[in-house]
């Protein structure tokens, strides 16, 4: 096999010590700064009201920020279909909004901003049901991790599936702690998108993956022993090179898109989806080629290695 290959084997020390580094940040942010929570899992308030005509959105929020002394995030919503605009005033906090506050707001805003602001519904989110809903949804990723090893396992059972499927999910935790930290670092309050987007890169980081363990298996299947394990994998992950990057590229392409369109139209909801599920992107791809292949080939060595240190024991008790 004469290719022009990189040795992601070799050097696997180099992406292990970035990957370390990166991780040991985001959680030494979290901790020093905290993780901004969204009502979803913090509980709080949405207020919302119909608009017309332009709002300075960025202004509104430090007036209604100075009239009730809470922070708030502004929610733009625009009219589909000839609807009509509207705002969500979001109070992320375990008490809420109480009647008097929310009486001062709504008399505040309605004597800045007159018939330009309708006032449309306000509802409550219990912190309890936030956290339900964060557990069922941590639930919901460690289930799917198992299922994911269990396919594994089956499908690549001639190239130690379950190994396989284990470093593949050690991959996966590492994107999906990538993931939290672009949450943590980007002080996006962690909400309902967290979850989506865990849930998409793990889909999508996994899908690689498997294209690499396919080839690796193809690859075992026509050259047998003749090829180290760190051969087999470096070779397989060069062939599939180009596909993962296609792929990875055209979603990136995709995601950047949205990303600058949503800034330009401020609808922070859609921009709190698309930039977290960019980077989570970039970190499936990255641990796809560099992380879960040389994993499993340490795994292998590591297997090998027991082997014949059992077998030297073994002839010697002879």
């Amino acid at each position: 096999m004469k290719l022009k290959h990189y040795d992601f084997v070799g050097n696997r020390k180099k992406y292990f010590v970035v990957s370390v580094v990166l991780i040991a940040t985001i959680f030494l942010v979290s901790f020093v700064f905290g993780v901004e929570l969204d009502v979803a899992f913090k509980g709080g308030s949405i207020i919302t009201y119909n608009y017309s005509g332009t709002v300075n959105f960025d202004e509104f929020e430090n007036f209604v920020e100075d009239t009730i002394s809470e922070k708030v995030r502004i929610d733009q919503k625009s009219g589909i279909a000839g609807g009509s605009d509207s705002m969500d005033i979001v109070l992320a906090s375990s008490e809420g909004l109480n009647a008097d506050k929310q009486n001062e707001l709504t008399k505040a805003i309605k004597e800045k901003y007159g018939s330009q602001l309708q006032f449309l519904s306000n509802a409550s989110v219990d912190p309890v049901i936030g956290k339900e809903f964060f557990a069922k949804g941590m639930v919901a990723v460690a289930f799917a991790s198992i299922i994911l090893v269990i396919y594994i396992a089956f499908r690549f059972k001639k190239i130690n599936g379950l190994s396989a499927g284990i470093t593949a999910v050690i991959a996966l935790i590492h994107d999906v702690i990538l993931v939290f930290g672009t949450f943590a670092i980007f002080r996006i309050p962690l909400d309902d998108n967290f979850i989506a987007v865990v849930l998409t890169i793990l889909g999508f980081s996994i899908n690689d993956t498997i294209v690499i363990y396919d080839r690796i298996r193809e690859n075992k299947r026509l050259y047998g022993k003749s090829l180290s394990v760190e051969k087999l994998v470096n070779n397989s992950i060069n062939e599939t090179m180009t596909r993962t990057l296609g792929t990875s590229g055209a979603v990136l392409g995709t995601l950047i898109i949205v990303c600058i369109v949503a800034i330009l139209m401020n609808v922070s909801s859609i921009v709190s989806f698309a930039f977290p599920m960019l980077i989570g992107t970039i970190s499936g791809t990255y641990s796809t080629v560099f992380i879960a292949g040389p994993l499993w080939v340490m795994w292998q060595n590591y297997k090998d290695k027991q082997a014949k240190q059992k077998n030297t024991t073994h002839s010697h008790t002879k």
